[in-house]
């Protein structure tokens, strides 16, 4: 199983300078690539300081003159504020920037707030629509001299320009949950992105089981990557490990509040919720966080990580959007790095027998 880094932007004190969480970003993608990530992932929002990503292309494009190694991914592009002809083109030239390392994940979007923004009247359902009519569109561009005619997008022959460089373009991804969405990127030759939240390893079972019924239902298309996506942080001690669960819970707990779009926001600032508003989540309570998802002293997130590659994850991904501060993230990452990854490292080729 492969690791990767799922990071943006964020901020809850309109005090920190944007600029500061941009060198921020890029010493994590640095430390990843170092320690021999397969990918770093950002993906896109809007109108959010609690998760800054306006567009993912720029932050990849300043991380691809910095890197050389490590690939480079949305994770995801909002599918319903993109064209299919800007998406080919603008993820083609990131291609050619990244000389062949882009990966594209392309998801339907998750937050109504934003919906209401760039989309007024937009669902999910019909943000799902517009991303399968999407995604075939942006890999037949790639191919060139293609019209399309369809429910939300119509356009003559045109063909991508630039042509991505890597053949048949960068892999697509799918962020999937239901088992539709799982067999419509099957289906599409795409891999597929998942993520439990913070609903527990039933759900990292569950996710698995509707993708590989997805990939036996169609048999003729060879078994794509999966990814899980989820928050993954290493603590040296169970003070310091119960103290990020009680930090998660915080996050999840807003987390929630965005998703309910009815808090008020001031400068793209949602206040921290009040123990009483916590309260209101039971299920991101510190102790069901701790439980849920992937936190603790190095030996017990490998014991999770073995049991999640068993499973047939291709990669995992650490999830490091979290409020906690940089200083804290990169001691996790770090940690990460030097007291979990070796488990993982593959076993040293047989010497040739004399």
């Amino acid at each position: 199983m492969k690791f990767s880094l799922f990071a943006h932007m964020e901020r809850t004190d309109p005090a920190i300078p944007h600029r500061r969480l941009f060198d921020e970003l890029e010493a994590m993608a640095l430390a990843a690539e170092a320690a021999g990530f397969e990918t770093v992932w950002i993906g896109e929002h809007h109108g959010m300081e609690f998760t800054i990503a306006p567009n993912p292309f720029i932050q990849l494009a300043h991380l691809a003159a910095r890197t050389s190694t490590i690939r480079l991914g949305t994770g995801n592009v909002v599918a319903p504020f993109w064209h299919p002809i800007r998406l080919a083109g603008e993820a083609a030239m990131m291609d050619v920037a990244c000389n062949g390392r882009l990966d594209l994940g392309i998801a339907r979007g998750a937050y109504m707030f934003e919906y209401e923004r760039l989309l007024p009247g937009l669902d999910a359902m019909g943000a799902g629509l517009r991303m399968r009519e999407l995604v075939p569109a942006v890999q037949k561009l790639w191919e060139g001299d293609y019209a399309h005619q369809g429910e939300f997008y119509a356009f003559p022959t045109t063909t991508a320009s630039p042509k991505p460089v890597q053949a048949g373009g960068p892999p697509v991804w799918i962020a999937a949950r239901d088992p539709n969405s799982h067999a419509f990127a099957v289906a599409n030759g795409c891999n597929v992105q998942v993520t439990p939240l913070a609903s527990g390893d039933g759900e990292v079972a569950s996710l698995m089981e509707r993708f590989t019924a997805a990939v036996a239902a169609h048999p003729q298309v060879p078994r794509p990557k999966i990814m899980l996506l989820q928050h993954c942080f290493v603590g040296e001690s169970d003070a310091e490990v119960d103290r990020l669960a009680d930090d998660l819970s915080a996050f999840y707990g807003l987390f929630g509040a965005w998703f309910a779009n009815k808090r008020p926001i001031r400068q793209g600032i949602m206040a921290p919720l009040s123990p009483e508003e916590r309260a209101a989540f039971p299920q991101y309570a510190p102790e069901t966080v701790r439980r849920n998802l992937v936190i603790g002293r190095p030996d017990e997130v490998i014991a999770r990580l073995k049991a999640y590659e068993a499973m047939g994850y291709d990669q995992f991904s650490i999830w490091i959007d979290s409020g906690i501060g940089h200083a804290r993230k990169m001691k996790s990452l770090d940690l990460f790095i030097r007291e979990v990854m070796p488990a993982f490292a593959p076993a040293p080729a047989a010497a040739a027998m004399a």
